[in-house]
């Protein structure tokens, strides 16, 4: 777990990462399931390996300052840590870039799935079906959208963070 460990420049640039995020989730807002969060997080852990957790913290809780505590924050703490480790994990295998365009697109098709599990919790299988298929028609828009914008700014992403934490 040392490599949790922060030193003022992981403080500097995690917190700045978080700022971007959380910018770019008001900025998209009004659009429905079109996100650059998935794809934020996908580029963050590449560079900042697990340490990205603390992102993803600050992230939940910034979330449920400005709209409150709701079941979605429960689902915003596994959510992204699951993404975060997925994504750590097949960086040190070295994926390529149509590997975490596919894996976004997958993130979005199943992003209702994933958070149907406190409906399951909460009121059983029906509930978290009826959760889960009513919201399929969003799943799909955010996952054509997360494939869409990872391949068109995952590269110029990854390549400013090169430049910049170098």
């Amino acid at each position: 777990m040392s490599d949790l460990k922060l030193s003022a420049k992981d403080v500097a640039y995690l917190g700045i990462s978080l700022a971007i995020l959380e910018a770019s989730k008001l900025a998209l807002d009004l659009l429905a399931n079109v996100e650059v969060i998935t794809l934020l997080f996908i580029v963050y852990t590449l560079f900042f390996g697990r340490k990205t957790i603390y992102v993803a913290i600050g992230f939940t809780f910034i979330e449920c300052l400005l709209k409150g505590i709701s079941v979605w924050s429960v689902m915003y703490l596994y959510i992204w840590p699951l993404l975060i480790m997925i994504v750590f994990f097949a960086g040190r295998h070295k994926a390529g870039h149509m590997f975490y365009c596919i894996l976004s697109a997958f993130f979005g098709l199943f992003f209702g799935l994933f958070c149907s599990i406190p409906y399951l919790l909460i009121g059983g299988w029906s509930m978290a079906v009826t959760w889960w298929v009513a919201g399929i028609p969003y799943d799909i828009i955010h996952c054509v959208s997360n494939f869409v914008l990872c391949l068109l700014l995952f590269r110029p992403l990854c390549a400013v963070l090169r430049r910049v934490t170098s």
